[in-house]
């Protein structure tokens, strides 16, 4: 039987695995509030609900191994609200370079961080750095939701302003966990971030000239986007795509040569 998760692997396992063709992955979540329609876990069920959308699609030639999912990022964005858990920068930073320092001590020298949550975005970026220096590793960094979604499946403007607890996130979650989903709470929920379009020349919430936000300066309940055009149909699709996306990144990670880093 095929293994694809780090912890399923004995030791002698991983002494047998052909480090050369090998990937980790490591994905990183959150836990954290989702407003009044969506449960803190949906960062990290997205994450799991992608992994096995991933796993069963998985070609043979594809030595992938997935590490556990870290369920606790930077989430301080979303402090005012109970249920919320986060950590310092400082300390994911810590925590997850030593986790792919023990990838790299078990012989493996490529690693995907996969991530599900937008606060986790600079940490990610930091500790793909730390690796590589110190490691000498091949380190790729992606999010399930910029490996892009089909085209008109959700409007322009949850694409663009959607960004938390949106259509896009209610819909993958009524396709992962519908318990989780309170649909007598889900609503439009219009983010000030589109205003900012229309009252400033540069200034957005988002960006290359973005402002530094709490979840609250969006939209008083703490979400962003058209949950009330969710469906678990658009969630499939969309969850489709994104593991196809991520299979082709695995295969071009599995592609690239180590002997071509400086």
């Amino acid at each position: 039987m095929r293994k694809t998760h780090w912890y399923d692997l004995t030791a002698r396992d991983f002494a047998a695995l052909d480090k050369e063709r090998t990937i980790a992955v490591l994905p990183i979540a959150a836990t954290e509030q989702h407003g009044p329609h969506l449960s803190v876990g949906t960062d990290s069920i997205i994450a799991g609900g992608m992994i096995e959308e991933v796993t069963r699609r998985l070609p043979e030639a594809l030595s992938v191994l997935f590490l556990p999912i870290q369920m606790i990022g930077k989430s301080n964005e979303h402090l005012r609200s109970p249920g919320t858990i986060t950590l310092s920068a400082e300390t994911l930073i810590r925590a997850w370079t030593e986790i792919g320092e023990s990838v790299a001590r078990a012989g493996i020298r490529k690693l995907v961080i996969v991530n599900s949550h937008g606060g986790n975005v600079e940490i990610m970026g930091i500790v793909a750095r730390e690796l590589r220096v110190r490691c000498g590793m091949l380190v790729a960094q992606c999010a399930w939701r910029r490996l892009g979604v089909p085209q008109g499946l959700f409007s322009d403007t949850e694409n663009n302003f959607g960004i938390h607890g949106g259509d896009f996130e209610t819909s993958v979650m009524l396709h992962f966990a519908p318990d989780r989903v309170r649909k007598d709470k889900v609503a439009d929920f219009v983010p000030k971030s589109i205003q900012m379009t229309k009252d400033y020349t540069q200034l957005r919430m988002t960006g290359f000239t973005s402002m530094a936000w709490i979840a609250e300066d969006n939209h008083p309940e703490g979400v962003a986007g058209e949950a009330h055009l969710a469906t678990a149909e658009k969630g499939a699709k969309a969850a489709e795509f994104q593991a196809l996306r991520f299979i082709e990144l695995l295969q071009d990670v599995a592609k690239f040569p180590l002997e071509d880093l400086a």
